[in-house]
């Protein structure tokens, strides 16, 4: 078996069934999905070589009306439903 190397410190799980059910509502025009919101900020993307993996994931199971459900691979036992048309860059830096 072999090994890659990653840069991340840690990854952030983003719920893609309920991405799609509020449809966008975040960034700066308020119409991209919360992972690829979450990419464009400062250390965070989806390749090796970012500080913190963002990964969007079929379903979590939680399903919060108007929201997204997020995991924090650093803390599992503690998720975070994020409204629609929060601020993004809040959200990166309770993370960094």
């Amino acid at each position: 078996m072999k090994r890659a190397k990653s840069d991340w410190s840690g990854a952030l799980l983003v719920c893609a069934k309920c991405s799609k059910k509020v449809g966008g509502g975040f960034g700066p025009k308020g119409r991209e999905r919360l992972a690829k919101a979450l990419r464009h900020e400062p250390g965070f993307g989806k390749g090796r070589k970012a500080a913190f993996g963002v990964i969007e994931v079929k379903c979590l199971g939680l399903c919060p009306k108007d929201a997204v459900t997020v995991v924090d691979t650093r803390r599992p036992g503690e998720w975070l439903v994020v409204p629609a048309g929060s601020d993004v860059a809040e959200l990166a830096g309770r993370f960094s």
